[in-house]
């Protein structure tokens, strides 16, 4: 899945994957059931599904698909699953069974592997192994949420696609036609299709509906409608078929493009989160998730686990004696080994931070801005780089990093939910704005800020403001009233130039041993 460019944040080399190896909270809350402090009559929580963004997920099935994917699961009712798609990429293909060699087009593999009839290949029975575990454990999950689907309902989403070669679009798959239908179908809310391998299963559902259309009188029309629905979510190219086929056959499709931030939950991590931050990823936070939690969570790879990821060459993982030796750092047991898919359905949960509409706004899936050279592009990089207050320096991942303690305690809390009863476990603060989330202001005018929040659980709760200063467009620092109490306010600057914007968070966190946190984002514009 991986190779590092040398951009801002790190050093100029290339680290090459192992070898072996939105606006308000949706504006309104729908149906919460809320559980007082006292309530022994705990209701799960729901909201509307029609609102959930729709998402399919495209994947290789490397070990930290298998993670990435684990997480994923607990995250389902937060977004509607509409596909489950095996895939290759240019670091795992199956071959054709004919002994047909290939050499990679990606000039990393190539150097790497040459030619072969085969790479790496985990098989494909692990993603139907993941959803029948899901499966075990759904009984207690919706007792927490009433929008998680049914492990035979995501059973039934599960296709084969284009996987014998990387970069293979040549033939119609199981996978390719059900992405197809679904590109077709009259549904035109926003399709995010999440790349976690490479892109050839969609390039090929892209082409047979060009090889379809293109001569007919309908071809204006379904392509621009293919183009409005779709919105690609890729980590890193990792295969050609983005740059040779869909750039350029479909030129006016979205696509969110993350090439740095997703090191902080990738292989690299150790380097990409500043040290005050590694217990978070580390076997003693980690163990409960994997080890208590049950069947679903206890399929989730870690170092020194004694589990060998399939289809590696070489296993440098799942034995302590390698994972203290290891070419991504030093590790001990059941520390966390890599996400790097997960920045691309995080982006998809709902957490008040208003990042689905805007993109360049930053959330729980990293930040990406508009390309200047191509307007359907957003991306991360140089123009994304933050400043690590842990480090103090202008970093490439932090716009990512900065979300991490609430994620990881997110992620720990969430499992829970597979063994524990409502009133159990912990659940989000709801969180909420008595004013609009966009405000205009005037030189020197006092701005007044007012959130609300509810605790599901009854929970005491803790409330931050704060300015998030590398999204807004005025870069002063702004001095805030109160920052600690819903009720909070400050004073437009006097240098502030007219247009110019200043982006407030309020983070309310509630106080658990695992806490959860929620948001709500203002956007102040200077008149």
């Amino acid at each position: 899945m991986i190779i590092l460019n040398p951009t801002d944040g790190y050093d100029s080399f290339f680290i090459p994957k192992t070898i072996f190896e939105m606006s308000k909270y949706v504006c309104t809350i729908f149906s919460w059931l809320l559980l007082s402090a006292f309530s022994l009559d705990a209701q799960p929580l729901q909201k509307s599904s029609s609102k959930l963004p729709r998402t399919i997920v495209t994947t290789d099935g490397e070990l930290d698909d298998v993670d990435s994917f684990i997480r994923m699961l607990l995250y389902t009712n937060e977004y509607k699953v509409e596909g489950l798609i095996v895939s290759s990429s240019q670091w795992h293909y199956k071959g054709d069974g004919k002994g047909t060699k290939f050499t990679s087009e990606m000039d990393m593999t190539k150097q790497i592997y040459g030619e072969r009839t085969e790479l790496r290949w985990p098989g494909e029975q692990w993603i139907y192994d993941l959803v029948d575990a899901y499966t075990k454990v759904y009984p207690n999950l919706k007792k927490h949420s009433a929008n998680y689907p049914t492990g035979e309902h995501l059973r039934s989403l599960i296709r084969i696609g284009n996987i014998d070669f990387e970069g293979e679009m040549e033939k119609n798959t199981e996978g390719s036609d059900f992405i197809k239908k679904k590109l077709l179908d009259d549904d035109m809310t926003p399709l995010y299709l999440q790349v976690w391998g490479g892109t050839n299963t969609i390039a090929r559902a892209l082409k047979s509906i060009e090889d379809e259309y293109k001569n007919t009188p309908k071809w204006n029309e379904i392509y621009q409608k293919v183009c409005k629905k779709a919105i690609i979510y890729a980590i890193l190219d990792q295969d050609a078929t983005y740059r040779k086929y869909i750039s350029v056959k479909w030129s006016d499709m979205k696509i969110f493009y993350n090439s740095n931030q997703f090191w902080s939950f990738a292989y690299f991590w150790k380097r990409a989160v500043p040290q005050p931050l590694h217990y978070l990823l580390e076997g003693k936070f980690m163990t409960n998730i994997i080890h208590h939690t049950g069947p679903l969570t206890a399929m989730y790879y870690s170092y020194g686990d004694g589990n060998p990821p399939k289809g590696e060459i070489d296993d440098i993982y799942s034995s302590m004696e390698k994972a203290k030796k290891n070419m991504w750092g030093s590790f001990t047991q059941y520390d966390f080994i890599s996400e790097g898919d997960s920045p691309a359905f995080l982006h998809l949960v709902d957490v008040g931070l208003g990042n689905l509409e805007a993109p360049h706004f930053g959330g729980w899936g990293g930040r990406l801005v508009q390309s200047e050279t191509q307007p359907n592009r957003w991306e991360d990089g140089t123009k994304t780089a933050e400043y690590n207050p842990y480090t103090q320096k202008i970093d490439s991942a932090y716009a990512q990093v900065r979300w991490m303690e609430a994620i990881q305690n997110d992620f720990a809390a969430r499992a829970e939910w597979c063994v524990k009863d409502f009133k159990d476990a912990n659940h989000a603060p709801v969180v909420s704005l008595k004013h609009a989330n966009n405000l205009t202001a005037k030189t020197n005018q006092k701005v007044s800020l007012e959130g609300r929040a509810d605790d599901p659980d009854g929970d005491k709760l803790t409330y931050t403001w704060w300015q998030y200063e590398d999204v807004g467009t005025y870069k002063g620092k702004i001095k805030i009233q109160n920052a600690g109490q819903l009720k909070s306010s400050f004073l437009m600057p006097n240098d502030i130039k007219k247009g110019e914007t200043i982006h407030m968070i309020l983070a309310v966190k509630d106080q658990k041993t695992r806490p959860m946190t929620r948001y709500q984002r203002v956007i102040i514009t200077a008149q």
